[in-house]
């Protein structure tokens, strides 16, 4: 499928962003300062341009800074463009499915049957059983497909919420890019689609401030994506489980593209930074791990985009998310 560079300006988070701060250098010191969100957003500026240009590729980006209640925008690098999402737009399709319960038209308590037809292998959990005839409920399918990213459970979501469902919802919510592509053979399941840096962080952002969905499901939704058995390799790597829990985020890799979304929270669960990376890479195809440029270049904004956030000592004024609740005792085992 050719990719299209959509030259608009994206809705919500962009334009309400403003203008990009701070310009790359020839040369900087390695370590980066902030006392306020004007300084924190052109240190990740110059940090930014240094690790996608050592890390090489075609890089997107989108990282705004949430201080109180506006918006400073430190990257804005094609933030329009119109990219293979991979995993990543598993957001979108949760956020169908969450939006379908807030209706009440579905319920996380109701269940599916996980027939051996609908196992796809390759990632997640489910194709490992072997053995399946599972009623599971829709909760666990969310989890499995945001925590672990499992492929199955994007085809048992189809079957509770179908793709042109999906992207009527995510069209309603003022989504113009962030699509999934039906299967014209069925009409249940999908392929994962596109989307852009700008309404991938958008989505973040505006769930974070509990714009998108209930109280109850947002708490669901941003619970699951800051859990400690999620994905660690790209912007959580360097980071204390404490610290890893204040960041919802999710991964997306296929093929060329290594891409990564999401929302670092205050320590009092107020939304203070949100990122979004797509990159495309003509080689390390088959590199899925740490490894991969993309991922270790993730990995090391991570680190210093926190300690930025945290120097500047960013806030917002909505608080919904309380990290603390998410972590990983072992009392009783």
């Amino acid at each position: 499928m050719q990719r299209r560079d959509v030259v608009k300006l994206g809705a919500g988070l962009t334009a309400a962003a403003g203008t990009v701060l701070g310009t790359a250098g020839t040369a900087h010191a390695e370590t980066e300062t902030a006392t306020d969100a004007q300084s924190a957003a052109r240190a990740i500026k110059r940090i930014w341009d240094r690790q996608t240009e050592n890390a090489g590729g075609t890089w997107q980006g989108t990282v705004t800074l949430v201080d109180g209640d506006g918006l400073v925008t430190a990257v804005d690098q094609a933030s329009t463009s119109v990219q293979t999402a991979a995993s990543m737009n598993k957001l979108g399709i949760a956020l169908a499915v969450l939006d379908k319960i807030d209706r009440g038209e579905l319920a996380l308590d109701d269940r599916i049957t996980l027939t051996p037809e609908i196992i796809l292998t390759g990632s997640g959990f489910y194709f490992h059983q072997t053995a399946y005839g599972d009623e599971i409920t829709v909760a666990n399918v969310l989890v499995a497909m945001l925590l672990v990213s499992d492929n199955t459970s994007v085809r048992l979501c189809g079957l509770v919420c179908p793709p042109a469902e999906i992207n009527e919802t995510l069209a309603a919510k003022g989504f113009t890019d962030t699509r999934v592509e039906p299967n014209p053979a069925n009409p249940s399941r999908m392929w994962l689609g596109d989307t852009t840096t700008a309404e991938s962080a958008d989505m973040l952002l505006r769930l974070a401030r509990g714009e998108l969905l209930s109280a109850s499901s947002t708490q669901f939704f941003l619970g699951v994506l800051s859990g400690l058995s999620g994905y660690h390799d790209g912007f959580r790597r360097e980071m204390s489980s404490a610290e890893r829990s204040r960041i919802a985020m999710k991964y997306g890799a296929d093929d060329a593209n290594r891409n990564e979304s999401g929302v670092v929270f205050g320590t009092d669960g107020a939304p203070v930074l949100v990122y979004s990376f797509m990159s495309q890479f003509e080689d390390h195809w088959d590199n899925y791990g740490a490894t991969h440029p993309a991922v270790a270049a993730h990995a090391k904004m991570g680190r210093k985009f926190l300690d930025l956030a945290d120097a500047a000592g960013l806030g917002g004024t909505t608080a919904l998310f309380d990290p603390q609740d998410h972590g990983t005792g072992t009392s009783g085992l």
